[in-house]
């Protein structure tokens, strides 16, 4: 796939690189900051952008805020915010916008270099992938009465496999069913969480959210 790095930390950005290249990708731009990250991706298009959080000019969160402008103007970009961080004033829109290819990971993910590659595919193929550390922040806490519970078993293993980051192509796969099944057990789960369609936020990431906050 094709890849922009933006990370202002310039030993992590030429390991990343590195990473990306040994791996067969393109990295197609590696930059310090956020404006700059914005710029080139309208350039060159990436499959993925992976971009830290907090950056130069203030380091506080120009990462975050240039992966809602790409999400905005390329939602063909898939976006994966890799961060030592967790920054909560953006990353609700950034994770709640209704067209998948998303991701926020913590740096410690960088040492499971396996799962770190397995989330930028994921990501790049529509899905999604999360961090538990990062939805523990941004859900409130559940309510005693755990909704989870009027889940059948195989609605809450569909809900475990889309924490998990899963299109529903690659749940169908992975349970033996159809896409169609797929999407029977997900339009009953958020009708059994209470998830309605005119939400603010992505019902799926909604459902995942009270998932893996219960």
């Amino acid at each position: 796939m094709r890849v922009v790095l933006a990370e202002d930390n310039t030993l992590l950005r030429e390991g990343l690189l590195r990473l990306l290249a040994e791996e067969g990708h393109e990295v197609v731009g590696a930059v310090a900051d956020g404006e700059s990250l914005v710029e080139i991706t309208g350039r060159e298009l990436p499959d993925v952008v992976v971009t830290d959080v907090r950056m130069p000019p203030t380091n506080t969160d120009e990462g975050l805020r240039a992966a809602l402008v790409i999400q905005e103007r390329w939602p063909q970009v898939g976006v994966l915010v890799l961060s030592q961080y967790v920054e909560t004033r953006y990353a609700g829109q950034l994770l709640g916008r209704d067209q998948g290819r998303v991701g926020y990971l913590l740096k410690d993910r960088v040492t499971q270099v396996g799962e770190f590659l397995d989330a930028l595919g994921r990501i790049a193929d529509g899905g999604a992938a999360f961090d538990e550390e990062v939805v523990r922040r941004l859900v409130t806490k559940p309510s005693k009465a755990d909704p989870l519970t009027t889940l059948s078993e195989r609605e809450l293993e569909v809900l475990k496999l889309m924490a998990e980051g899963h299109t529903n192509n690659a749940i169908g796969k992975r349970i033996h069913v159809s896409r169609s099944a797929v999407e029977k057990f997900v339009n009953s789960i958020f009708l059994k969480l209470d998830i309605g369609s005119d939400s603010d936020y992505h019902r799926r990431v909604l459902a995942i959210l009270r998932y893996l906050a219960s």
